[in-house]
């Protein structure tokens, strides 16, 4: 079982930087790939970033790229998001994902645990 908590996100300026941080219980956290999806006020969820669970790959949309950054450190369970330059389209619900896979994750259908989720508003 592994039980994952976002926090970090809030209200921005475009143009402006948060880092999301997902802390996950469990020993067993490096087994994981993990990724974060976000969804906006009637929009379907979306894969936005992922990473495999030795750290070494990676995955970003085309609308993040070269904006966000996805890492791991496996010794304090913990996986971030750090977001620049971040524009009002970046607005939505940041959700933290785990799936037990030796791959990267590419979508939502086999993920194993979803954390709460956590706001992310840009202003213009």
């Amino acid at each position: 079982q592994v039980q994952l908590v976002e926090s970090g996100g809030g209200l921005v300026q475009a143009g402006g930087s948060l880092r999301l941080s997902c802390a996950a219980s469990g020993r067993t956290f490096s087994s994981y790939a993990m990724a974060w999806f976000r969804q906006a006020p009637g929009k379907a969820r979306a894969l936005v970033a992922s990473i495999h669970w030795t750290g070494r790959s990676t995955y970003y949309a085309d609308s993040v790229k070269g904006r966000f950054t996805i890492s791991r450190d496996n010794a304090k369970n913990t996986v971030y998001l750090q977001m620049n330059s971040l524009k009002p389209e970046d607005t939505a619900v940041y959700y933290c994902a785990a799936e037990q896979t030796l791959r990267t994750v590419v979508n939502d259908t086999r993920i194993d645990y979803w954390g709460q989720g956590t706001q992310v508003t840009v202003s213009s």
